[in-house]
């Protein structure tokens, strides 16, 4: 099968991979640019997996001051190498990601960072809204399904980008670990607000 320049193009666009890759995942996926970004981003995530148990203390801390200086948001994304930390599209998506915090203003970084107390008091909160609904049957369903949007609300890795709502900050993460063969991680953040408190 005959796969041309500008299908690569676009699955480099929406991936971030090289070149070889790109074609070889179309080849794979017989063309469908669909199949293929999938096929990307679960190398992705074997190679993120690969490289779970190395250290990441290289990196940035970017900032992202909003709202006429009333918001800002400090965060600290790191990877291996000071190479990779010194490269444009790294400090270019650490920025993006401060941006992120301000406009979504997160709570914990994973859901493993959410407190069990703030989890178990949010769990008996929707047990009561299934009751009210009528949903007592479906109780168990309707919370998970409840606890899961939570988890898109507060933890950053687990929101829409917000420049590709298809993927999540943990999703973009992988896909830039795929392409630079580096771990990353999303060490911390903070959010500033003029009058009110700091979140960390």
């Amino acid at each position: 099968m005959t796969i041309t320049a500008e299908q690569v193009r676009r699955l480099r666009e929406v991936s971030g991979s090289g070149v070889m890759e790109c074609r070889k995942a179309l080849l794979e996926a017989e063309g469908d640019h669909e199949k293929a970004a999938a096929i990307l981003r679960e190398k992705g995530a074997a190679i993120q997996a690969s490289k779970e148990s190395r250290r990441a203390e290289e990196g940035c801390i970017m900032a992202y001051v909003h709202n006429g200086g009333k918001l800002a948001a400090l965060i600290e994304v790191n990877c291996e190498s000071d190479f990779v930390a010194r490269n444009e599209e790294f400090v270019a998506m650490s920025k993006e990601l401060a941006m992120q915090v301000a406009a979504m203003t997160p709570r914990w970084v994973a859901r493993e960072d959410v407190p069990a107390a703030f989890l178990e008091e949010q769990k008996a909160e929707f047990l009561k809204q299934a009751e009210v609904a009528g949903k007592s049957a479906q109780a168990a369903e309707f919370v998970k399904e409840k606890v899961e949007h939570l988890y898109s609300q507060v933890c950053l890795l687990e929101q829409p980008y917000i420049r590709d709502s298809s993927l999540t900050v943990g999703a973009l993460i992988v896909e830039k670990v795929a392409k630079f063969k580096e771990k990353m991680k999303i060490r911390r953040f903070t959010i500033y607000r003029v009058g009110g408190g700091d979140e960390a």
